[in-house]
C-alpha cells in the first residue's frame, strides 16, 4: 500500500513509534491492502477519513472502517490481523499511528476496539470543529466545556484530535503538561504554536500547557497527538516493538512456532 511515513521508529518520539498517512484515488496504490500479519508490544490506531477498509483478526474481531471511523488495537503479547480495502475505486485516505506500550504492559492480552463515527465526539466552535478520538479536549479560546474522547486510559494517556479550522480561525487548546505533543498539517497551511507549517509538515512541540492553532487565508486541518513518554529502551523489528533484542528474538520464535497469540 502506497503511503507517506511521517514518523518512523528511528526518530525516537517517545511514546510514538510510527505515523503513516495514506491518500490516493488510484486503486493500484491501495488495493493490495495489508494482508494477515502479526504485531506485539504496542498499540495501533487507524483513523479513516475516506474509503472503506475491513479489519479481521485471530480473536474473531471484525470491523468496518468507514469514513470517520477509528480502529484502536492493543497488540499486547500478540495479535494477527489483516486490513483490506472494501472498494475497488475511489479515494482511500487516513492515518495509522503506533503508540508504544510500557514494558509491564507489552505481554498483556490483545484487545480491539472498533469506534464508529457516532462514538467520536465532534465539538463545533466559532470557526473550528474538533473530533475528539482520545483524551480530553479543553478549548481555552474560544472558551467551551471540556469533552472527553472514547479512549483515555493507559500509561501513555493518549491525546488524539482532528482539528478543522476555517480560514482566519484561531483555536487554543489545553495540553497535558509532561506529554509529548505533535501536530501534523494535512490540509491547508496552518500556524502551529506561532510557526507556519506547509501541508505535510510535522511540528514537534516542547512541554507546555496549551497549544495555539490558526489558519491563514484558507482553511486548514491539523492532527494533534499527545502521549506521556515512557522513557524506556525501544527495540524495533518489523511488526514487533520490545525492550531488548532477546525479546525480539522471542517474538519471532513465538510467531514461527504459533505461540505468539497463545494465552500467557
Amino acid at each position: 500500500m502506497r503511503l507517506t511515513r511521517v514518523i518512523s521508529p528511528e526518530q525516537g518520539l517517545d511514546p510514538f513509534l510510527l505515523l503513516d498517512e495514506f491518500d490516493s484515488s488510484s486503486a493500484g496504490d491501495y488495493i493490495a491492502g495489508f494482508p494477515s500479519h502479526p504485531h506485539r508490544g504496542f498499540e495501533t490506531v487507524t483513523y479513516m477519513l475516506d474509503g472503506h477498509m475491513l479489519h479481521e483478526d485471530h480473536l474473531g474481531n471484525r470491523g468496518d472502517l468507514t469514513p470517520g471511523a477509528v480502529q484502536w488495537m492493543t497488540a499486547g503479547r500478540g495479535i494477527i490481523h489483516s486490513e483490506m480495502p472494501r472498494q475497488a475505486a475511489g479515494r482511500m485516505r487516513g492515518f495509522q499511528l503506533w503508540i508504544n506500550l510500557a514494558a509491564k504492559e507489552k505481554m498483556q492480552a490483545a484487545r480491539y476496539r472498533d469506534l464508529v463515527p457516532a462514538e467520536i465526539p465532534e465539538v463545533a466552535l466559532e470557526g473550528s470543529r474538533v473530533r475528539v478520538v482520545a483524551g480530553g479536549f479543553e478549548p481555552l479560546a474560544p472558551r467551551a466545556a471540556a469533552v472527553k474522547g472514547p479512549v483515555g486510559d493507559g500509561t501513555t494517556a493518549p491525546l488524539y484530535l482532528d482539528a478543522n479550522l476555517d480560514a482566519g480561525a484561531t483555536l487554543t487548546i489545553a495540553t497535558p503538561p509532561g506529554h509529548r505533543v505533535l501536530a501534523y498539517a494535512f490540509e491547508g497551511a496552518p500556524t502551529v504554536a506561532g510557526r507556519a507549517l506547509a501541508k505535510g509538515q510535522l511540528a514537534i512541540l516542547g512541554d507546555g500547557s496549551s497549544l495555539v492553532l490558526s489558519a491563514g487565508a484558507t482553511a486548514a486541518r491539523v492532527l494533534v497527538i499527545g502521549g506521556k513518554p515512557l522513557g524506556e529502551r525501544v527495540v524495533h523489528y518489523g511488526p514487533f516493538v520490545m525492550n531488548s533484542e532477546a525479546e525480539i528474538r522471542q517474538a519471532i520464535s513465538d510467531y514461527q512456532s504459533g505461540k505468539l497469540t497463545a494465552a500467557a
